[in-house]
């Protein structure tokens, strides 16, 4: 099963799918689909930059909520968008880790 931003959001138009994939920042830390291109240490620097990403989308929207109490901007336009951005590469990174927490779970439940 592919992790994408679209299935959080619930989004089904190809187009919509298309552009996240071609212009988002936060890719999928496993790759392809089956997780084959690369070794746990590619998968490890993906995850570690998709979290400093997801740390500068929040790190965004909370300066342009300051600008914004502080009266230096009336763009609620700005905001909007950086706190979408924000919550949406949240919500991706807590998928992704609980995706590995339950990978790692179910390695530990093996029976050798």
């Amino acid at each position: 099963m592919d992790i994408d931003i679209s299935q959080l959001r619930n989004v089904q138009s190809r187009v919509i799918r298309g552009a996240e994939k071609k212009y988002s920042r936060v890719e999928n830390p496993l790759g392809d689909r089956y997780g084959n291109d690369g070794s746990f240490g590619q998968i490890f620097k993906k995850t570690i930059d998709n979290i400093n990403t997801t740390n500068s989308y929040l790190s965004d929207a909370e300066n342009e909520e300051i600008k914004w109490a502080l009266g230096e901007t009336d763009n609620t336009h700005d905001l909007s968008i950086a706190l979408q951005k924000a919550q949406t590469a949240l919500q991706y990174t807590v998928a992704v880790r609980d995706r590995i927490v339950q990978a790692y779970r179910d390695i530990m439940q093996m029976q050798i």
